[in-house]
């Protein structure tokens, strides 16, 4: 099944002229448009977390093709004015992309797929670039009650909403981001599409006695100190 849908995203690849960024197709039944949304911008993170699963040759490709998207979503975020992204973006010959839906809603894929990339490959160019995004929400973005989304990525117009998902994920990756790979392992831990983690058990463990194992040792903390079990 998977080797399966690899096949299906690959052949969507198209290349920009001139700057040859990868982008994904968006297909609606035999129709193929050269769009991109950055909700697609999960893949990369994606496939760098599949390559694991094939021989080292194949898996150095599917690697590079999901730094060369990796690439291509940032490059959505750097192409603005405020440097945050837009909802999609419109891929013309000799033109490379433009923003099509200029609005941004504080979304976490390319920093989910940011850091599965640092995780897997240690490379910090993944960590500058997640820096970049953070302080572009910082700059953009930040209100005195917590964050807002923008009505326009080059104008900065800003809405009166802050998503859910910007604290449970967009926050969450980026802090993950610049957090040691013992925090959260990936080879002990898989994300849900929400960010959520959950352990990874084999069929054989003892549940109860692996909840027991990883049972916290400190107390945990409110508001204020010693809320729970504290002071």
């Amino acid at each position: 099944m998977w080797e399966t849908s690899m096949k299906g995203l690959v052949s969507l690849i198209r290349r920009s002229s001139p700057s040859s960024f990868a982008y994904i197709c968006e297909k609606t039944r035999e129709t193929l448009t050269d769009k991109m949304d950055e909700l697609a911008c999960f893949a990369p993170g994606m496939l760098a977390l599949g390559s694991s699963g094939y021989g080292k040759v194949e898996a150095k490709k599917i690697l590079s093709l999901a730094e060369e998207l990796a690439w291509t979503c940032y490059n959505f975020y750097q192409s603005t004015q405020t440097k945050l992204a837009g909802e999609n973006y419109l891929f013309n010959p000799g033109r490379d992309m433009s923003v099509g839906t200029t609005w941004n809603i504080l979304r976490p894929e390319t920093v989910e797929s940011l850091f599965y990339l640092w995780r897997l490959t240690g490379n910090v160019t993944y960590q500058e670039w997640g820096w970049n995004i953070f302080q572009a929400f910082e700059k953009n973005c930040r209100i005195e009650s917590g964050y807002v989304g923008l009505t326009d990525v080059n104008l900065a117009l800003k809405d009166n909403k802050m998503q859910t998902f910007f604290l449970a994920e967009t926050l969450k990756y980026l802090y993950l981001l610049f957090s040691p790979p013992t925090v959260i392992p990936l080879d002990e831990w898989v994300f849900n599409t929400e960010a959520h983690p959950l352990r990874i058990v084999n069929r054989n463990d003892d549940i109860a006695g692996s909840e027991r194992q990883h049972k916290p040792t400190v107390g945990l903390q409110g508001r204020k100190t010693g809320r729970f079990g504290g002071n």
